[in-house]
């Protein structure tokens, strides 16, 4: 089989940290379990691996078990049935972030070549959840890598600040996106194949966890879900190896928030519980609070919402002797306003998710237009929900000029959705003309 193209047997087996061999005498394992025997060995490994011949439904049930995930067993799709093809992902596992991370550029390639991409299933990736709470992510940073070319200080150095300066940028993404997928795919190859000691490895790993968020944001406001979520999942194995927890939980919870856009609320609340077990810092707590209560608001769940409300309230305030994470620095009361009142909104409390909105919207430093863009698109939401079109025109206009000035097509297609609703006030003031600019 191709180098560029592994099996996905391979990609699975390098996961779990294992050669061909070690999978091979696992698998024999598996087999004395039942007091049965099996004649695997490494040839016929790489017979499954290299010569694409299938093994048995049997053999497929013993390599199962050897990976860690009897319950996905389909022998008549082999080997769709593995992580990272046809649903699944790929495993955690001390050797799993370089996989993790090609997989995700594989999506890419993919789609340049017009191949069709199967989605993520939402058990496997409440599963994926699930397996990352129940880790310490600290064990999987393992020894210094051995061989290869030297990675120093001043390279890494040079990498952090270019990924800084490139990440920070919010307009003409069109421009520096490639650059980042560039740069990952430089910080990849450094993992895979460099060799550094222990310090520059975790710094390393937090690069690739930080551009692959980049990237998946990237891909998400594009509306390619399916890449989106690959990256996310990249950078949750890039975080997980080299040991940074709260990173992990936000990956976790940029694929919940990913679940609930896609009206998929009881997946991102399911993956959102998960992260908040091994989530640490107040700040990353209280975002993750947050989301869970848009996801249970969705749900009908008003109880539950308004405690989940009332703990992202508290951790945002509560005090930390550590510095808050980069990627949830940015929250702040604006965005608890504004999210309570989506979440009462959902709930039918229209009157005071409208203040909380209103409120929320004008507490946002102006530095945050992507940000500005999608709370006009809330606002015009609420003002729709109270029969109020033109106050709604208003703040939908506006919404989809900034989405358009900077180049942010999920705010554009928040206004779009909101379309029909309007189409019930032709006569309003501002309507026309908001339809007139969606249909442009």
């Amino acid at each position: 089989m191709d180098e560029r193209a592994p099996h996905p047997l391979a990609v699975a087996r390098r996961a779990r940290n294992l050669n061909r061999v070690e999978l091979a005498e696992e698998i024999r394992a598996a087999a004395r379990r039942r007091n049965l025997r099996s004649g695997t060995d490494k040839q016929r490994v790489r017979k499954w691996e290299v010569d694409g011949v299938t093994p048995d439904a049997v053999s497929q049930t013993y390599i199962a078990e050897a990976l860690g995930i009897p319950e996905l067993v389909d022998p008549d799709s082999w080997p769709h049935w593995l992580p990272g093809v046809s649903g699944q992902v790929v495993l955690l596992g001390p050797a799993s972030t370089v996989p993790a991370l090609r997989e995700a550029m594989r999506t890419t390639m993919e789609r340049s070549r017009r191949t069709f991409l199967t989605a993520i299933s939402s058990g496997a990736l409440v599963a994926l959840a699930g397996t990352w709470a129940s880790t310490d992510a600290l064990a999987l940073v393992g020894d210094p890598a051995d061989g290869g070319t030297a990675v120093g200080e001043e390279l890494v150095a040079l990498l952090e600040e270019t990924s800084a300066r490139l990440t920070a940028a919010t307009q003409q993404r069109e421009h520096t996106a490639p650059l980042i997928d560039t740069l990952l795919n430089t910080v990849t190859n450094l993992i895979e194949d460099g060799r550094y000691n222990r310090p520059i490895k975790l710094r390393l790993y937090a690069l690739a966890s930080n551009l692959s968020q980049t990237v998946a944001w990237h891909r998400f406001d594009l509306g390619l879900h399916d890449e989106a979520s690959q990256y996310w999942i990249a950078g949750l194995h890039s975080a997980h190896g080299g040991g940074d927890r709260d990173m992990g939980a936000a990956l976790l919870g940029d694929l919940a928030y990913q679940a609930f856009w896609r009206d998929d609320p009881r997946t991102a609340a399911s993956i959102l519980e998960r992260a908040l077990s091994g989530a640490r810092h107040p700040a990353a707590r209280s975002l993750l609070h947050l989301r869970l209560a848009r996801s249970l608001a969705a749900q009908g769940e008003r109880q539950a919402t308004l405690r989940a409300l009332a703990a992202a309230e508290h951790f945002l305030d509560a005090s930390s002797g550590e510095p808050v994470p980069s990627w949830c620095s940015w929250m702040s009361t604006a965005d608890l306003a504004v999210d309570s009142g989506q979440a009462l909104l959902d709930l039918g409390d229209t009157r005071r998710a409208h203040e909380l909105i209103r409120e929320g919207k004008e507490l946002l430093p102006p530095s945050r237009d992507k940000t500005r863009g999608v709370f006009l698109a809330y606002e015009a939401r609420s003002h729709l929900d109270l029969r109020e079109p033109e106050r709604a025109a208003e703040a939908a206009l506006e919404a989809l000029q900034v989405a358009q000035r900077i180049g942010a097509p999920r705010c554009v297609n928040l206004v779009r959705d909101l379309v029909p609703d309007f189409n019930a006030y032709p006569g309003a003031q501002g309507v026309r003309e908001l339809l007139d600019h969606v249909a442009a």
